[in-house]
């Protein structure tokens, strides 16, 4: 468990944004960015090339949807 004190300062280095815990990941708060950073061992690891991307970036990155996506052929 993240102590209470050191996730009132930590930030995320990508954009300087508070961070919140959500389950094992602290997660930007800032919804252009939203990087999520996990922590191991009980230590964040703060690391922008160790974050993962939030879900709606990975979309944008696979590059528009289809009408047959996610159809059974």
């Amino acid at each position: 468990m993240i102590d209470e004190r050191l996730l009132e300062i930590l930030v995320c280095p990508a954009c300087r944004t508070k961070v919140r815990l959500e389950g094992e990941r602290l997660v930007c708060q800032n919804p252009a960015c939203g990087l999520r950073y996990p922590i191991r061992d009980d230590i964040p690891v703060m690391l922008i090339h160790e974050a993962q991307k939030p879900e709606k970036a990975e979309r944008r990155d696979q590059g528009p949807r289809t009408r047959d996506q996610g159809k059974e052929t």
